[in-house]
């Protein structure tokens, strides 16, 4: 996407800071000359978004063993309900971001949110697992515009000089969102049923769409941008927006290792504490704990990233991700609790560096859809994880399958040395990271 063109060149030209803060208008490669002001309240804006829709992802996995008592169900079916949802939030990735090069970033971000808070609003109508499934794939639905969209409207408004730091920012408030949300999730368990706690949250995310909308709208962020052809739409890996393939590939398919894993630790851990006779409050607690050490993760491993390099950082990521699977199954119960701020460190720490390295990668033209891909083939997989895991605990055990959620993730150290020589730090193959 071109920036937009000025009619009468030959006016004397206006003073950058006047210009509008149009997302669409700027160039990824070039640092941007929006006011500071404009862009903080962007960032904030799309990072409360963020929070919202990671949030009410993650809340679901404290819903489990409640669905589980109330509609009589066993774990695999209770991992395809999940399924829905994650089919649903992955299928639109891609043809999000090519339609918000046509329509802006603005409209489908807010129009998303709405049916997403719509989703969780009529979850707890009558009509057992299919009214339930159906919900999950209209929340799914809406929450799909979120990630491919969010990430270019930061990514391009802070421009090539502060687009890692302003990533980081905003992934860091998903992590709060998946920490939040489950933990209020829990508490209310303990005293409301859970169809009035999803109503709530629904309706939240709508009101909270409406402020999305004010705010982009006075920014004059994401509105239709003018249509202008560029080279690279013609021909080649350029309309995907990738200019390096195969690490690319490589770079996903280490995502996919990481994200099995996360899921699949989302989907048993809820059965391991109620298996050792923790509470559904206590369930909660442990997810928000485990979100919050991976909020923490996402500074601590940009750190180790930029003094180590990203390779050694995903090695000790994945090794503490998957020895610490391996140690909840057998240390004792009350230690449990101290350990998975540490295990949700590593394990969301892997998912910041991954995400930070895709703009190696990616040009400046097709931002959206290449984010879009990247997400696609992440959220695909957890889409998958909470099915496989829930069969694989059903036809084996629960230890079992944790332990093989813990070999996947290391298997990906040997596969990241496929990354070598582009992705040994934070800066990019051009520099410009």
């Amino acid at each position: 996407m071109c920036p937009t063109p000025h009619p009468e060149p030959s006016l004397q030209p206006v003073r950058p800071v006047d210009l509008p803060m149009n997302v669409s208008d700027q160039d990824g490669n070039h640092r941007t000359d929006t006011p500071a002001a404009g862009k903080t309240r962007l960032l904030l804006s799309v990072c409360v978004c963020h929070l919202l829709h990671d949030g009410l992802a993650d809340v679901l996995y404290v819903f489990l063993p409640v669905w589980q008592t109330a509609f009589q169900t066993s774990r695999s079916q209770l991992g395809l309900l999940i399924t829905f949802y994650f089919v649903a939030l992955a299928i639109l990735q891609v043809p999000t971001g090519i339609l918000a090069e046509r329509t802006g970033e603005r409209s489908l971000l807010t129009g998303g949110t709405v049916v997403a808070g719509l989703g969780f609003l009529l979850m707890g109508l009558p009509g057992g697992q299919t009214m339930l499934a159906v919900t999950l794939v209209v929340a799914g639905l809406g929450s799909s515009v979120q990630h491919p969209l969010g990430s270019t409207l930061v990514s391009r408004a802070y421009g090539a000089d502060g687009r890692r730091i302003a990533i980081g920012t905003y992934n860091f408030a998903g992590d709060l969102g998946k920490m939040l949300f489950p933990v209020l999730g829990g508490l209310a368990l303990a005293h409301v049923a859970w169809r009035p706690i999803a109503a709530g949250f629904g309706l939240l995310t709508v009101v909270s769409a409406a402020g999305f909308f004010v705010v982009l709208k006075r920014l004059n962020v994401g509105g239709v941008p003018e249509q202008t052809s560029t080279p690279s739409d013609e021909t080649g890996s350029r309309v995907q927006g990738i200019h390096d393939k195969r690490r690319f590939v490589v770079l996903s398919t280490i995502a996919v290792f990481d994200t099995i894993t996360r899921y699949g630790l989302l989907t048993l851990l809820p059965f391991l504490l109620i298996a050792q006779g923790e509470s559904q409050s206590t369930v909660g607690l442990a997810l928000g704990l485990l979100f919050g050490g991976g909020a923490a993760g996402k500074f601590l491993c940009g750190v180790s990233a930029q003094r180590l390099g990203v390779l050694p950082t995903v090695w000790i990521t994945e090794i503490v991700t998957g020895g610490g699977i391996l140690a909840l199954l057998v240390i004792p119960s009350d230690l449990t609790l101290f350990l998975l701020p540490v295990i949700g460190a590593a394990l969301n720490g892997t998912s910041s560096v991954l995400y930070g390295s895709v703009a190696d990668y990616v040009t400046p033209e097709h931002q959206s859809r290449a984010f879009g891909i990247f997400y696609t083939v992440v959220i695909a997989s957890g889409a998958v994880s909470p099915v496989a895991c829930g069969v694989l605990s059903d036809f084996t055990s629960l230890n079992q399958a944790l332990a093989v959620v813990a070999v996947i993730a290391l298997l990906a150290i040997p596969l990241s040395l496929q990354l070598k020589p582009a992705t040994t730090g934070l800066k990019g193959p051009t520099g410009t990271g």
